[in-house]
């Protein structure tokens, strides 16, 4: 018993260097800037803990016996065929365990598909390889497509050092610009194959996908710049159809969507202009 406290304090010990090498790395889920996400990440680690409490308990059994009916105390084994309560008592802290887990897993689930009283919605359709978002009640629509600086580091023998462009394949030409603290409704599919749209920081993924509607809602937090991708192999060019949120305070908001106004009257110009 001596020798194996001592090897696991030597094996402590020498792991201790390596955490400053890894300080900087994230082994857990992103807590997210949406209120979704944190129910998420809590849910999350619930379970974990309750797997830990369950793991250490069972080790704690399990090197009990190994220690204290080892073969050299000579220990005789009990002999039975079964054990009524023993069977009771495994059967009902087991069910005891997933109702608790999945009352509040339900209710995370429940909130996350309820998209009613959203203050603003927006269709989205994936294309291969770019976004196209349509405000529906302000009549703005554009495209999303890779930024020029990293489609162009992205090119055999550019040249470019893509560890030089700043967020290469996470940069777009026209991010989709919501307000903070607003509930967003997203209406998604696909205009060819099936794509994703995937927002970490969001906590949500949901595919898009030809000749159906999906639908994700979300409220962000903070104001800030959010990155995603495409989470569904689509093409050729899966990896460089990227996700960008820009999250503005109401008063920036309003001003971006008086910016568009002359895009959105002229594209509505050239849908009602009869054909020569």
């Amino acid at each position: 018993m001596l020798k194996i406290i001592k090897f696991a304090a030597a094996l402590l010990a020498a792991c201790l260097p390596a955490r400053a090498a890894f300080a900087a790395w994230k082994l857990n889920m992103p807590r997210g800037a949406t209120e979704l996400s944190h129910d998420i990440y809590g849910l999350h680690m619930l379970t974990l803990w309750v797997c830990v409490a369950i793991g250490i308990a069972v080790f704690a059994v399990i090197i009990y016996s190994v220690v204290k009916f080892r073969h050299s105390q000579s220990s005789v084994p009990a002999k039975f065929s079964h054990s009524t309560k023993a069977e009771i008592i495994w059967t009902l802290i087991p069910c005891a365990i997933l109702i608790a887990l999945a009352i509040p897993a339900a209710a995370t689930l429940v909130k996350i598909e309820d998209t009613r009283d959203s203050a603003l919605s927006v269709k989205v359709t994936g294309y291969q390889w770019k976004w196209h978002y349509e405000y529906l009640d302000q009549g703005i629509d554009f495209f999303s497509t890779l930024a020029r600086s990293s489609n162009a580091a992205r090119q055999l023998n550019s040249g470019i050092d893509p560890a030089s462009v700043e967020n290469y394949l996470l940069e777009v030409d026209n991010p989709l610009v919501v307000p903070v603290g607003a509930k967003v409704r997203l209406l998604l599919t696909a205009a060819d194959v099936i794509h994703a749209w995937w927002m970490p920081e969001f906590g949500m993924k949901k595919d898009a996908i030809p000749g159906f509607v999906n639908e994700l809602w979300f409220r962000a937090d903070a104001i800030g710049i959010y990155r995603g991708q495409c989470a569904e192999l689509c093409g050729r060019d899966h990896g460089f159809m990227p996700v960008v949120v820009d999250v503005r305070s109401q008063q920036d908001y309003e001003s971006w969507l008086q910016s568009q106004q002359p895009r959105a009257i002229e594209t509505t110009a050239n849908a009602e202009m009869p054909p020569e």
